[in-house]
């Protein structure tokens, strides 16, 4: 029997005005009633990032591809919208966002400073969670970071407002451990594809991470969890994976030995293998 293939974008508009662009892939049989997996991507990565995971999960769960704010296709706020950058405004839009899509639950999959946000999601609001993976997360951004990604600005947002989204992508290529692959055929379409958002979207996103800190939501975190841990980030050590792990009892922790923090690309393959055995194992049951 032939495979329908069902791939849409779609652009939703939440009650403060903002958009958030959504991709959602479901491969799955028509007669079927598949989970959906939320995909969200970290700093300046949006969800074309993601393409090269679909194949491996589409077939079997419903897939959501998420814009984070002033990320991608997704609105960027302006001085007069009146928007704040603040961890309830954020996760109230991932939670409107499943609200729009009809879709109560979601195994999450956040990368990055998106499992960052994942964490609290998951503390905040564990009736809308079957699971929660993270990817490369760091729980907080420390002064070394912060200064690491001003690139000798004053600060990380200013440093995407006078370098551009663009030229930001280029200096952090430079950097040891970031990018994943050698290719230079991937680093021209990774910058591309950063170059896709606007300055002051992720201006103004880098402002809200910098002061973000999970370390309080995590001892609260009680659905089920994997930590895909890198072995040689340049912006999270493995000493801070495991000390996730120790905190947030029953979870799973799987090192992923890549070449820098991007796991989900150049070890592709061992993390959807890591993913899809975690999602085989959640009891559905008591949910």
């Amino acid at each position: 029997m032939e495979v329908q293939l069902n791939s849409s974008s779609r652009l939703l508009t939440h009650l403060n005005g903002q958009t958030t662009h959504v991709i959602v892939d479901d491969y799955t049989d028509p007669w079927g009633n598949p989970k959906t997996v939320l995909i969200q991507g970290g700093f300046a990565r949006h969800s074309e990032f993601w393409y090269h995971w679909i194949p491996a999960l589409a077939r079997q769960y419903r897939v959501v591809r998420r814009d984070t704010r002033g990320h991608g296709k997704s609105s960027t706020p302006v001085p007069g919208d009146g928007y704040q950058y603040t961890l309830e405004t954020i996760l109230s839009e991932i939670v409107d966002t499943l609200n729009q899509l009809g879709i109560e639950k979601v195994h999450f999959i956040g990368e990055s400073t998106s499992g960052m946000l994942g964490e609290a999601l998951a503390a905040k609001f564990p009736n809308r969670l079957y699971s929660l993976t993270i990817i490369s997360s760091p729980l907080y951004l420390p002064p070394a970071a912060l200064n690491l990604f001003s690139f000798g600005h004053s600060s990380w947002p200013e440093a995407c407002r006078q370098l551009g989204s663009r030229g930001w992508a280029e200096h952090l290529a430079r950097v040891p451990g970031t990018l994943s692959a050698a290719d230079p055929n991937y680093e021209a379409w990774w910058i591309s594809q950063i170059a896709a958002s606007s300055s002051d979207g992720l201006a103004g996103y880098a402002n809200f991470l910098s002061g973000f800190d999970a370390r309080s939501y995590i001892s609260d975190i009680s659905v089920p969890m994997l930590i895909l841990a890198p072995a040689r980030s340049a912006a999270t050590k493995l000493e801070e994976q495991l000390e996730i792990a120790r905190q947030v009892q029953g979870s799973r922790l799987v090192v992923i030995y890549g070449a820098g923090h991007e796991i989900y690309v150049d070890r592709a393959s061992d993390c959807l293998h890591a993913v899809h055995e975690f999602l085989s194992d959640i009891d559905y049951s008591g949910q």
